[in-house]
């Protein structure tokens, strides 16, 4: 029997069917790319290279001393011909590398050695020399999350992807099932779990059946089969279905034994294991009703959205709504020349039925924000108390507690702006806890 969480949550349109069939196709690198110094959660990268220098793809071109950081690496070999402030697809801006292509592809690797001699700690150098984050959106740097602070009995394979749309995944765990499976056990060694579980939803017989057939001979690793429910893939959740238990508030995953990680993560923590291969590429879903052609490309991290726009056919006239990711919890796209980023899942361009507007008309008390909240929230006060600057207030209800996953303003029949305000709630009360931090004051 398929397993799902108690609470909230609902069955959404998948709208998959686009592309959960077809193979990831590879896009040719650009002329130019474009690394951001800052494709992760923490420090921002500092550039270690010059303009001039000649890069390998696979190169770090920018580090960081910081704890919580990640390394970035060229993603084609050729001349830096520029560092300086580039525009991000949320149309903020931050340092990047400018790299030309010289169309080699002369490719640094790492030194490698069988994982069965590594250590746990040589698997997390590995890990962070490749610059591997979280690929399913967090970008949370992944050598950090493979030392936990408490002991770990279980590393959780996300392949849930239950947004609507993505199906990057999916693909992986049909095409690359191997990888996949050698990529969760360097992750069981280097935290010290016994148990791997790969936790998929049902709506992916396929990527089930591979991965069944690829671990019927390995030891301590599962597959858990998942309700087809939103947002079955956030953490909390998942780690409530896959193995019952129930993370505490304020707490990470580690508090109950458990590591979550997602598909391309591991795959990519194979690939640096046993290739030597940095964290410079990625698979993308391009996809929505705006789009003539929607694909699954394997791109290089660097190349601007716009060229995978073109790849794909372009659009059938003007997008109603670009999304970078999935359309539940990605934001919007501000600009097709910013570049592919580590954590980049997806780019939707949605017609105007696909994609439904904020309407804020007044709330009419029918509870369904209540109803359908997997944290057993109140949406409704959440987003009306941080809307008028009541932080302290919606604090005091839970409002830290929140994962965004917007299922609340998807089933508003007023279309308000709920998660639209209770992210903005959460950065003020952060913003006020930290003034108050600074000057010793409590925050009210």
């Amino acid at each position: 029997m398929a397993k799902t969480f108690p609470r909230g949550g609902a069955e959404i349109p998948h709208r998959k069917e686009a592309t959960e069939e077809k193979p990831i196709v590879t896009l040719a690198p650009p002329a130019q790319v474009v690394i951001p110094l800052r494709q992760h959660i923490g420090a921002p990268c500092e550039p270690v290279v010059s303009v001039g220098d000649y890069v390998k793809m696979g190169q770090i071109v920018g580090d960081s001393q910081q704890f919580v950081s990640a390394p970035v690496h060229a993603s084609v070999s050729g001349k830096v011909t520029a560092i300086e402030e580039r525009v991000l697809l949320n149309g903020t801006k931050c340092l990047a590398v400018v790299i030309e292509n010289d169309g080699k592809d002369e490719e640094y690797t790492m030194p490698t050695r069988p994982v069965e001699k590594m250590s746990a700690e040589a698997i997390r150098e590995t890990v962070r020399n490749a610059g591997i984050v979280g690929m399913g959106g967090a970008g949370f740097p992944t050598h950090i999350k493979l030392n936990p602070p408490k002991a770990v009995d279980t590393v959780i394979i996300n392949g849930a992807e239950c947004e609507p749309y993505l199906t990057c995944d999916h693909r992986l765990m049909v095409e690359r099932t191997e990888e996949l499976v050698r990529g969760t056990k360097a992750i069981m060694k280097a935290a010290g779990a016994q148990h791997g579980i790969i936790a998929i939803e049902a709506n992916k017989p396929d990527a089930i059946a591979a991965v069944e057939e690829a671990i019927q001979d390995e030891q301590g690793l599962s597959v858990s089969v998942l309700q087809v429910r939103y947002p079955q893939g956030a953490e909390k959740q998942l780690i409530k279905a896959v193995v019952n238990r129930e993370v505490p508030s304020g707490k990470l995953p580690a508090e109950v034994g458990c590591i979550v990680s997602n598909v391309h993560t591991a795959i990519s923590i194979d690939a640096a294991l046993t290739y030597g291969k940095t964290s410079y590429e990625r698979v993308v879903t391009v996809s929505g009703g705006a789009v003539v052609d929607p694909r699954n490309i394997l791109v290089r991290i660097g190349t601007p959205l716009k060229e995978l726009m073109a790849f794909c056919g372009g659009t059938l006239g003007e997008p109603a709504a670009l999304v970078g990711g999935g359309p539940m919890t990605g934001p919007p796209v501000e600009s097709l020349d910013a570049p592919v980023v580590k954590n980049l899942s997806g780019i939707l361009a949605l017609t105007q039925e696909e994609a439904g507007f904020d309407e804020n008309r007044p709330c009419i008390r029918c509870a369904r924000c209540v109803n359908a909240c997997p944290m057993g929230l109140l949406p409704l006060s959440l987003g009306d108390l941080s809307n008028h600057d009541r932080f302290a207030e919606a604090a005091q209800i839970g409002l830290m507690d929140c994962i965004e996953c917007s299922l609340c303003s998807f089933v508003c029949p007023s279309k308000r702006a709920l998660v639209t305000w209770i992210k903005k709630g959460k950065a003020g009360w952060t913003a006020q806890r930290r003034a108050a931090s600074a000057t010793g004051e409590k925050a009210v």
